[in-house]
């Protein structure tokens, strides 16, 4: 009983890339707050500080992770080593990876080797980012295709979108707090992701959909995949309040990581849709 139940929640969904469903995904997010909490006992114990440019020298890690899942999404690698490439698996992945890289760069900077480990360990994140992109462009043009045109709309939209929201929030809501490189960050991420699920699925020629249980039934219901900018914007709005609340009494270091989780749930996957459709697989 108990393994045809994890055979068909979790493992079946991998295999064979199903969509999700509510089972996996109140599993995987409790998954994610009790890593958060981890994370959050395990920085404080190591004296790592975990600030605003700590948050900022792990996006290309983020980045890192959308553009390895589209690795997987070309059908390149055969053997079952893909499955380490698709959720959950991925992130856990991911994370063994940008551990290893933050204390080879904090030791590197306790023996005078580099200035600061913010340096060291953006730049291994930012320098997989590159063999990775690398790869997928190398694939796109040997095996597919790759349509810079559809990268431009995508970014494009997600911009102006994103420039629209914080202008709002800045100028009409008064809220300075979201000049904070950050909150910027979080809200180009979300809008990222929004952007290229409502390209893929309204306008793209080839045939996408939300394998998420909430977007999935929102564009189902709205009959546009637009709707999921509504969806990201009455999710951000009151998060981003709470959190700017909770930042003035709060842990600091939990305050950053529970924005870095934000920041990762609507980069990563914003990333990866984007460039598959950018290299239509």
């Amino acid at each position: 009983m108990i393994a045809e139940f994890i055979t068909k929640y979790y493992i079946d969904p991998i295999r064979y890339g199903q969509p999700y469903t509510v089972v996996d995904t109140l599993t995987y997010a409790l998954i994610l707050i009790i890593a958060l909490y981890l994370i959050y006992r395990w920085l404080k114990s190591t004296g790592i500080p975990v600030d605003g440019k700590f948050i900022l020298a792990t996006v290309p890690f983020i980045v890192l992770g959308g553009l390895l899942r589209v690795v997987e999404d070309t059908g390149f690698i055969t053997s079952d080593l893909r499955f380490l490439l698709i959720t959950p698996l991925i992130y856990f992945v991911i994370f063994f990876f940008t551990v290893a890289a933050l204390l080879l760069s904090r030791t590197l900077e306790r023996a005078g080797v580099i200035a600061s480990y913010h340096t060291g360990y953006a730049g291994i994140g930012t320098l997989a980012c590159t063999i990775s992109a690398a790869f997928l462009v190398w694939w796109g043009l040997t095996y597919s295709q790759v349509v810079v045109s559809v990268l431009l709309i995508i970014m494009s939209l997600a911009i102006v979108t994103s420039a629209a929201v914080w202008g709002f929030m800045r100028y009409v809501l008064k809220w300075e707090y979201v000049s904070d490189p950050i909150y910027c960050v979080l809200i180009f991420g979300q809008l990222l992701d929004a952007s290229a699920t409502s390209y893929g699925i309204d306008l793209h020629s080839m045939a996408y959909s939300e394998a998420h249980v909430v977007g999935g039934a929102l564009v189902a219901w709205t009959g546009t995949a637009f709707s999921m900018f509504l969806l990201k914007l009455a999710v951000m709005f009151p998060a981003i309040y709470i959190l700017q609340q909770y930042r003035k009494e709060g842990a600091p270091v939990l305050w950053h990581l529970i924005l870095l989780a934000m920041i990762i749930v609507g980069f990563a996957p914003g990333v990866r849709n984007m460039v598959r459709m950018v290299l239509f697989v």
